[in-house]
């Protein structure tokens, strides 16, 4: 495709897409062009400056190497995370969904656990008022 700034009689100026130069060579000859605001067929090319480009290829490796960065700081953001939970916190299996209520109603001792609920777990206990955020890992605790 190319762009080529056009002028009509009256000086009114637009921008017209073609497939290649030939194709608005066929258009202009055939009296297929005409002006969006006037409407007169007597329309040509106008002067334009060229567009200048940076490189598409120097971008997509710039913005391919910012996404890169911005992917193994979060890779570390989540490890850092995890090694907290796993040093802080008490890992409590399939029975998280139990043992927070438990702790939250004051049945068990007040303290930091993480373990696996199902989404329908986690809902309930969100209705209940308990708070649970989801981890961002694989469990390495899992059995399969």
């Amino acid at each position: 495709m190319i762009l080529f700034q056009l002028k009509c009689e009256h000086d009114h100026e637009f921008e017209g897409w073609f497939k290649d130069g030939a194709t608005y060579d066929a258009q202009a000859a055939d009296g297929d062009l005409s002006c969006p605001v006037c409407g007169t067929s007597n329309v040509g090319k106008a002067l334009m400056a060229p567009r200048l480009r940076t490189s598409r290829q120097k971008e997509q490796a710039a913005e391919k190497q910012h996404q890169k960065a911005v992917a193994e700081a979060a890779k570390a953001a989540i490890a850092e995370i995890r090694k907290q939970v796993e040093t802080n916190c008490e890992h409590v299996g399939s029975k998280f969904a139990e043992e927070a209520r438990k702790i939250h109603y004051g049945e068990a001792k007040k303290r930091g656990i993480y373990g696996e609920a199902s989404l329908k777990e986690t809902a309930e206990l969100v209705e209940e008022g308990i708070d649970v955020h989801a981890l961002p890992w694989d469990d390495a605790h899992k059995k399969n």
